[in-house]
């Protein structure tokens, strides 16, 4: 009987401390908790966008779609998430489904663990 191992698949996330420190500075706590809560609502539907849009084959609006949460993800300190939503932009735009969909599920985890560390550095810096 041979074994069966189970693949870790935890991605490590980058949240950049200094902007969210800078966003708090120049908003205030409840200015930078606006924009942060509005930048995580707006990336997870986006992600959930990317994926439909994955399904249906389209990946020129993927490509689109994807390019359009490198400036959001960035201006919520959220690098690692930004980082990997260009590489699933460049996949798509490439048209190599198999990188396509190894990034986008790369950007799932990547975006999920980067919104809960932004809930966590936002009690933090409260």
């Amino acid at each position: 009987m041979g074994v069966v191992f189970a693949l870790a698949r935890d991605e490590a996330v980058q949240i950049d401390q200094a902007r969210l420190g800078t966003l708090y500075h120049q908003l205030g706590a409840a200015g930078a908790d606006r924009i942060i809560g509005r930048a995580s609502r707006e990336l997870s539907a986006r992600t959930a966008r990317c994926q439909r849009l994955w399904e249906a084959g389209d990946n020129s609006g993927l490509c689109k779609c994807a390019r359009s949460m490198i400036p959001v993800a960035e201006q919520a300190g959220m690098t690692e998430f930004a980082k990997v939503a260009r590489h699933v932009t460049s996949a798509a735009a490439g048209q190599d489904a198999v990188a396509l969909a190894a990034t986008l599920a790369r950007l799932r985890r990547v975006g999920d663990g980067s919104l809960r560390a932004v809930r966590q550095v936002r009690g933090m810096m409260v």
